[in-house]
Parts: C-alpha cells; structure tokens; sequence
C-alpha cells in the first residue's frame, strides 16, 4: 500500500470519528424525511407526534430535539424515552407507564382502607408514575401522623400483570401509637402545671384515656391548645399574655412526644372605665350605655364578656335600625395601677350583603339539612347577630364534632361577604346493647337502634326495646324535622308496654298503641306542637288484697286523645345546656272517642345558671291537674304519681293518695314539685365523664278521682321536701345516674327510697 493512500485512508477514518462525536446541530445539513414511533402499544403514534417538537420537513435541531425529549417526559405516559438519528429519519422509542389495574392496602388496621382511598391520588385505570407514588405514600404517612403513629412507614408494591398492566399494593406498618407522655409549661407563675393541663385538648399518656385519642400527638391539636390557653388567661384578666412558644420533641425511638409551652404572663387587670362612643348622629351613646350590663367597674378584665358586650350592643344597635355598625373596643392600659379602660367605638360600617354560604367536611349530611338551619341566605343583609345563632342551632343538632361557622372578605366584591361552614362529622348512629339494674323495675336488659341523621337528612329514627322483671317496652320513632321542607316537624310513635306487680303498684297494666306528631315553630325560640294519640290499656292480674279501688279497675280500655304544648326555649344549648331557661305549659283532652274522658293540663319552667367553669345549678318547677269529662271516672294508669326520677327520694309512687288499709297507692288529680339542683366537676379528667350533684327536691300531690270517696283516702297535700347528692357518669354504655335521696318533710304514707341507680337523664 502506498503512503499517499494510507494517508488518505486515516483523514477518512478521522472524519468519520469526528463526525459521530459531533451533536446534532454539527450535522445539520439535510432534513428530517421521516419520524419512526416505536414501542408504544396502548398509545396512539399520531398522540405522541402530537407532543413533538419536530415534524417532517423540519432540519435536524438539537434544541427541538431537546424540547421533545422532555416534553414527552412530562406527559407521565413513559417510565424511558430516547431519540436517536437514523440517516434522515428520526427514531423516537419510548417505554409506556403500565396502567393501574387496583389499588389495595395491606396491613392497615387503624385506618380505614376506604378513608385511605379517597386520600390517594392514584386511582384504577390511571397510569402509574413513580413520583404520584411517592406522592401518596406521604399523603399516607401524614394520615397516620395525624393519627398519632409517627413511626408508621409504607413500602409501595407492585404486582405485574398482561398487557402492561400492574396491581398497586400499599405494604403498611403502622407502629405504635405516638403519645405524649408529657406536657410542660415556662413562665407560668399564677397556675400550676396541672391547672393548665386540663385546659388543653391534648392531654398526657394515662391508661384510662384508651377509648380517646386526646393523649396522641397532633400539631393542630397542639395549635389549638395554643387558643385554649390565650383565651383561658385573658378571661381571667391577663391583657398582656402572649404564649411564645410551642415545642414538641420526639423521643429517639418516636413513640413518645413531650411537648413544652413558653408562656409570658404579664399582669393581671381591673376594669376601669366603660364607656361608648358613637360616631353616628343619630344612634346616642347614651342609649347604648344602658346595655353594658355584663361587666362592670372594677371586674376582672374578662375577653370573653368583653365580647359578649360587643354583640349585645351589636343587637341593640340592629333593634333601633342599624344594621351596618361596626363596634371596636378601645384599650387604655394603665400599667402601674393594672387597670384598663374600654371605650367601645361605634362606627358606621359597610354595606355588607352575603354573596354565599360555602359549606365543606359534610361526607354524609346533606347540604340543605345544614343550610336550612342558617338565618341568613344569599342575598341577605349581613347581621353578626343572625350568624351567631346559625352557629348555635347548627350545633344544636348535634351531628357534628366540629362545627366552625365564619364570615370572610368577598375576593369580588368589598360589600360582599362569603361565609364559610367548615363541619366535622361525627356518628350519629347508636346501637346500644345493656345489662344493668334499675331502682324501679329491677333487673333490665336493653337493645336499641337510633338514627339521628337517617341518610344524611336530618331524620331521626329509632327502635329500642327493654326487657326487664318489672316492666318491658317496644317502641318506634321517626321524626321528619321539615316536613315538605317547611319548619314543621312531623312524626309517629308506636309503643307497647306491659308493667308487672311491683313493691308500689299491685296490679299489671298493658298498653299498645301509636301517636301522631306535628309541631312549628313562630319565631326562633317559641314552638308548638300537637300530637294525636290513639291507645288500648288493659289492667290486670291485681293482686286479690289490693285495694276495692284498684279491683274496680279491672278490665280494657281505649283512649283516643289530642294535645298540644307551647315551649318557649332560651337556653344556650339543647344538648349541654349552661345557661339560659324554657318556659312550657300544655293540654290534652281525651273523648275523641273511646272510653276514656278527661282533660289534662300541664306546665313547667326552668332556669340554668353557670356557677363556674364547669358548675351549673338548675332551677326548675312543674305542675299538672286533671279534671274529669261526661262524669267519666279517671283510670289509675292516667292519674298522677311522684317518686323516682319525678321525685328522688321516694320509691316510684311513693308520694300518692292511698287506701289506708291495703297503703296501696291510688294516684292523684293534681301534683307540683320544685327542684335546685347544682352539677359540679369531681376533679376527675373530663374525659371521664363524670360528674356530682347535690340537689333538693319538693313537691305534693292530692285529690284522686271522685269515684273514689275522700274520707276513705289516705292523702295528704301537704308540701314534702327531700336533699340528697349523687353521680352523673355519661359511660360508654349510656348516661348513669346514682342518686341518694333522703326525706327531710314526708306525710303518713309516703314510702321513702334512700338509693337509686337508673340510665337516662332527668330534663
């Protein structure tokens, strides 16, 4: 070989080699002829042409070339894509992301596989991408923390399948539950640790706390306990108190949280001067002057009624025809006396119209069972007044842990206003299954069902039978509180019951029957209702010595009888009341037919009043008097009897005319008894649900029925007057109530019962 063709062969060899180092944009002599889609199988060629850069006809340009390399990555169709020159054609081979065939979750106990569901992003028949997993096994890890398990971990899986298809499998370890063993607080002179402890949500590790999940870990929880204590130190006149500081610390082996608080005090505030302000020429400040009633002069500054006071003067001002004022309370400290004075400032606020009511959190409940609650609609003028009892009623219906009613700023409009519901469910299903014993009708077994949100409408339905030595009943409710959508409650009752021979009564009575209710409401607080009742009794096996008057008894009767009742109801809450009172009074008139014929009239009232943080003292009274219709003779079971829960301290009917040989109780025309009662804390954690009572208890009955002739009768009108205290425990099975009630008036007669234990409440 010659040396001039040897050189000429390595210039060759050294441009070949030049040329396949160089990029793309080196060559870009000629054209792009054709584009070559290769591995795709589910995706169309024409659907991945459609994200290219470049297309026939185009120059070979590398920052084209580029621009579809990760545009084609960006669709999150393909785990690899690559793009290589072949001549003049452009070759594009991609790797297709398998679709998901399922989603599943292994290993979860605590959390429900479909509340995890709902919070992953993935979902079958999407494709699968490793950043969404990744995405989700966080959305998963912060379901668990929020739990309280921060040792929780989660190791995605998947199962490959035909046609490139995957089963996705969520490997879960929960681990332990993350508590907080300990809560500290820095700064706190005037209250104890302790003392501070129970004002928060969050509470400490203690073994009694394993039905309640207060005692795990949660930053929101510890941001509201940061609420709880500022709301806590300027109710009780800390002006200046700031916390500064929340830590929570995780131990090494993240099973146990303490959590610290930094608090800064300050000094502790008389009330001064209290006065108001008025920017308006025609509203007087003078008028409203009159409506500070709730703090006075040389109170402890108090933020709570400090509040209070802004929205009655709010009211005062709506009720004289100002509905837009705005009220904001002025502070002068004056730090060397620890007095602070408030001048509440009376503006002239905006126009404010509701734009909308948003609502959100509601999975089961209806959107119009809540907004039918509200008194304000879209379009409303906006009244602070209105919204605060919107919040009250929402509450009131007592389907939700959580229910935070809010106005906010319209982002379209400055004299619009967006209110903002923001509600937590809760279980408003009760399935309830009990052993116990009752004073009154001995040993008892109970099986029930209530539905207070049947299908998230807002119905109420409930099933519930008791079994018990002495007496056993069957009974069936349902209530539609807006009957054809208007604000009229509407329902039935079917009931049975059959009562046994007892130490208080001698005879066995059975009544079957059902009731038709109806009720509407004329203005927020005053309600009427009526009911129809259609009713068969029977009296029965009465025990041969009984009394002549009760063996007159024997035999069946048929009540058909229609009643109303008036309630006016301003207590704070229907559930938990604390404050506030009712007013009620009603009638019943038998004779629509059937055998029975009499006239029943009734009334009540009560008063609530807080005491303390945590101590309410009830006033309460009620009466009721029958009178006979078409010289009818009223039958034993309609008569009145005290004791028991009506009067605690003597046995069920132990306060009643009586046959004065046989002491078997008769029942009276008339009756009236009063109680005082005070429920208090016992220092136990209040998660417990437990609390004491001291109560009084008066009252009297008299005059049976005329059939029974009066010099024969044992009875007395004459007031009786008992004391006693006791236990209220809202347990797990039920309210509980332990009462021990001892006699300090009582008449020839009467039959005294020192304890009582018995499930439900007293209204």
């Amino acid at each position: 070989m010659s040396v001039f063709f040897r050189s000429w062969l390595a210039v060759v060899v050294m441009g070949v080699l030049l040329a396949a180092t160089l990029p793309f944009g080196a060559l870009a002599a000629g054209q792009i002829q054709q584009i070559s889609i290769q591995g795709n199988q589910r995706i169309e060629p024409e659907t991945i042409r459609s994200y290219l850069s470049v297309a026939e006809g185009d120059p070979f340009d590398e920052n084209k070339i580029d621009k579809t390399l990760k545009s084609l990555y960006a669709t999150g169709l393909f785990a690899d894509v690559s793009i290589r020159r072949e001549g003049d054609s452009l070759v594009v081979k991609v790797v297709e992301n398998p679709i998901i065939n399922r989603i599943a979750f292994e290993g979860n106990k605590r959390v429900k596989s479909d509340q995890l569901q709902t919070e992953v992003q993935l979902k079958p028949r999407t494709v699968y991408t490793r950043t969404k997993v990744q995405g989700d096994v966080k959305r998963i890890l912060d379901i668990y923390r929020r739990n309280g398990r921060f040792a929780a971990s989660v190791d995605p899986k998947i199962i490959e399948l035909p046609q490139n298809r995957i089963d996705l499998v969520f490997e879960i370890n929960e681990g332990p539950s993350t508590n907080v063993t300990r809560i500290d607080f820095v700064g706190n002179r005037e209250y104890s640790d302790s003392a501070l402890r129970e004002i928060l949500q969050t509470k400490e590790e203690r073994w009694y706390r394993f039905l309640s999940s207060d005692d795990t870990y949660d930053p929101d929880k510890v941001n509201y306990d940061r609420e709880l204590l500022r709301r806590f130190y300027l109710k009780n006149g800390y002006a200046d108190f700031r916390v500064i500081s929340s830590v929570a610390e995780l131990s090494p082996d993240r099973e146990r949280f303490f959590i610290t608080f930094g608090l800064e005090e300050g000094e502790r505030y008389h009330l001064g001067k209290l006065d108001v302000k008025s920017a308006i020429r025609e509203l007087k400040a003078e008028d409203l002057q009159a409506s500070i009633t709730k703090i006075e002069s040389g109170d402890w500054y108090n933020a709570d009624l400090v509040e209070s006071t802004i929205q009655t003067l709010t009211d005062e001002a709506g009720n004289k025809g100002y509905a837009f004022i705005d009220i904001k309370p002025v502070f002068v400290r004056h730090r060397q006396e620890h007095i602070v004075d408030i001048t509440f400032d009376v503006h002239e606020g905006p126009r404010v119209f509701v734009e909308r009511i948003d609502i959100q959190g509601n999975v089961r409940t209806l959107d119009k069972v809540i907004r039918r609650e509200f008194r304000l609609v879209e379009g409303d003028a906006f009244n602070s007044a209105k919204l605060r009892r919107s919040r009250e009623r929402l509450k009131d219906l007592n389907f939700f842990e959580k229910a935070e009613v809010n106005a906010q700023p319209s982002e379209t409009s400055p004299d619009r206003t967006v209110i903002k519901v923001d509600v937590t469910e809760k279980s408003t299903g009760e399935l309830s299954f009990g052993i116990g014993w009752s004073s009154a009708v001995g040993a008892l077994l109970d099986i029930g069902a209530r539905e207070r949100n049947l299908l998230g409408r807002g119905q109420d339905l409930n099933v519930n039978a008791s079994l018990a030595i002495k007496r056993t009943q069957l009974s069936l409710g349902f209530t539609e509180p807006y009957f054809l959508d208007r604000r009229v409650a509407a329902g039935f009752d079917l009931f049975a019951t059959r009562t046994s021979p007892q130490q208080s009564l001698v005879y066995s009575a059975s009544t079957a029957g059902g009731d038709l209710r109806a009720g509407y409401y004329y203005n927020e607080y005053l309600s009427h209702s009526f009911k129809y009742t259609l009713s068969v009794t029977n009296v029965s096996n009465i025990d041969p010595t009984a009394s002549i008057y009760i063996l007159d008894q024997k035999g069946i009767t048929t009540m058909s009888s229609l009643g109303h009742s008036v309630l006016y109801d301003r207590r704070d809450s229907k559930v938990d009341p604390t404050s506030g009172y009712y007013l009620r009074f009603g009638n019943e008139v038998a004779g629509l037919g059937g055998s029975e014929h009499f006239l029943r009239n009734s009334a009540g009232a009560g008063e609530y009043i807080k005491l303390g943080e945590n101590t309410v003292m009830l006033l309460a009274t009620s009466g009721g008097y029958m009178t006979a219709l078409n010289n009818s003779p009223i039958r034993i079971n309609q008569r009145f009897y005290l004791g028991g829960d009506s009067f605690r301290g003597f046995r069920e009917a132990g306060v009643s005319p009586r046959d004065p040989t046989t002491r078997d109780a008769l029942g009276g025309l008339w009756q009236a008894t009063a109680t005082a009662e005070v429920k208090f804390p016992l220092g136990l954690p209040k998660e417990l649900g437990v609390q004491g009572k001291v109560f009084s208890d008066a009252g009297s009955i008299g005059s049976t029925d005329s059939s029974v002739p009066k010099n024969s009768v044992l009875q007395s009108s004459s007031p009786r007057l008992t004391v006693g205290s006791g236990i209220v425990w809202k347990s797990p099975m039920g309210p509980i109530n332990i009462d021990l009630g001892m006699p300090l008036i009582k008449q020839q007669g009467d039959q005294s019962q020192i304890f009582r234990l018995n499930f439900g409440t007293r209204f």
